[in-house]
């Protein structure tokens, strides 16, 4: 029998499983507490992942939004617009006319709290009624005498009359009388529940004085 001078190449086996080396296992990263983290380096993941690492606590925000509100309210009351003179009505002297209604003379007396002359500007006068309420602008000082002729119980207490256009320098008081006309009898005018008297200066919020 003939001889095979042809080499024969040794096939490659695969290896045994049992002798493989094992893939090794991916770290696992140890687990936190909320307490372990770094607030400014919480991981994205966790990030998002809870309201507690987004939000504050709800305690410290809502002191200092009461504090910014007490603030406000301060800077509002010490900064809010102040009348320029105090003062007060005196005397009311009242008479019917015919109509139904009631001619007024009444006293004021007031003194410029502010440090800027006041002038005066409109004048007005309120009366409070089981009727309603009415108004009426002052009239003029020239008028004055005409009114006393015409009702001589006008005069009884009435003081210099009070001009519309008058100055009262800062700290100065005056005194003097205003005249206003209401469309209602006296003994309503005398059952009055309030008197007003509005005087707006020019430039400064009103003087109103009440009785």
């Amino acid at each position: 029998m003939a001889e095979n001078d042809t080499p024969t190449t040794p096939q490659p086996t695969a290896p045994s499983p049992q002798t493989a080396p094992a893939a090794p296992a991916p770290p696992t990263a140890p687990k936190k507490n909320a307490a372990d983290y770094d607030r400014a380096h919480v991981p994205m993941g966790e990030e998002f992942d809870k309201s507690k690492w987004t939000l504050p606590p709800w305690q410290p925000v809502a002191i200092a939004l009461a504090i910014v509100a007490i603030a406000l309210i301060a800077v509002a009351y010490f900064n809010r617009a102040k009348p320029p003179a105090s003062g007060g009505i005196d005397e009311v002297t009242a008479v019917d006319i015919p109509g139904d209604s009631v001619l007024v003379a009444l006293n004021l007396h007031f003194t410029n709290t502010s440090e800027k002359p006041v002038v005066f500007y409109t004048v007005k006068a309120a009366v409070q009624t089981s009727k309603g309420e009415f108004s009426d602008n002052a009239a003029n000082a020239s008028d004055f005498q005409r009114y006393y002729d015409a009702y001589p119980a006008l005069k009884q207490d009435a003081k210099t009359p009070l001009a519309l256009d008058t100055r009262l320098p800062p700290g100065a008081s005056a005194s003097g009388t205003l005249m206003f006309g209401f469309p209602v009898p006296k003994d309503v005018f005398d059952s009055r529940q309030s008197l007003t008297v509005t005087i707006q200066p020019y430039n400064t919020p009103p003087i109103v004085l009440k009785k």
